[in-house]
């Protein structure tokens, strides 16, 4: 095929790949566009290295590598940040698909200062989801265990930091989630 004909069909098919990737970040599809994308990036490496006579498919094509370029770039830090489950979207749905099956979410009357109850909830969720994949019991993960621990935590922190300001996140290190501190972005 021709130059003339393949810019089109890369147009194309990468219109239907930002969309399958939107899709399935989302949770409409259910695995990553692989095959799409290595349809579209061959089709790419097949015409970078040809000299493009006509300045008018020259451009076009250097404006669609470019618009690939950026959306891979976006695509791998959305991934990343879905293997490390802070991915927000992905935990909307999570949380919707929760609510849908009629988990109940556990409310309690008291909320650790300085957190609202969204915060304690989403520390929790993650918590409890950090030792599920390292393979450690997370049954015993309750609401007021966590509370308890991050009040035992806000003196010494309020004191390092300098501020009440802070949020917690859930990391894991050396195979073992932990709770960490940061100061909270406003």
């Amino acid at each position: 095929m021709a130059i003339a004909e393949d810019i089109p069909k890369l147009d194309q098919q990468l219109s239907e790949l930002i969309l399958k990737y939107e899709q399935y970040f989302i949770g409409l599809e259910k695995r990553e566009p692989l095959t799409l994308f290595s349809e579209v990036e061959k089709m790419i490496r097949r015409y970078s290295g040809v000299p493009i006579n006509n300045t008018m498919y020259k451009h076009r094509f250097a404006m669609l590598v470019a618009r690939f370029n950026t959306y891979r770039e976006h695509w791998n830090r959305i991934l990343k940040l879905m293997e490390d489950g802070r991915y927000s979207r992905d935990r909307f749905i999570s949380d919707l698909h929760n609510r849908q099956q009629g988990k109940p979410e556990k409310k309690s009357a008291e909320v650790a200062p300085g957190n609202t109850m969204t915060d304690l909830d989403r520390i929790v969720h993650e918590f409890r989801e950090a030792r599920k994949a390292c393979n450690l019991p997370f049954d015993k993960i309750t609401r007021e265990l966590v509370a308890a621990n991050i009040e035992k935590q806000k003196p010494m922190l309020t004191a390092k930091l300098g501020t009440e300001n802070f949020t917690f996140r859930v990391v894991i290190e050396e195979g073992k989630p932990k709770l960490k501190a940061g100061l909270r972005k406003h």
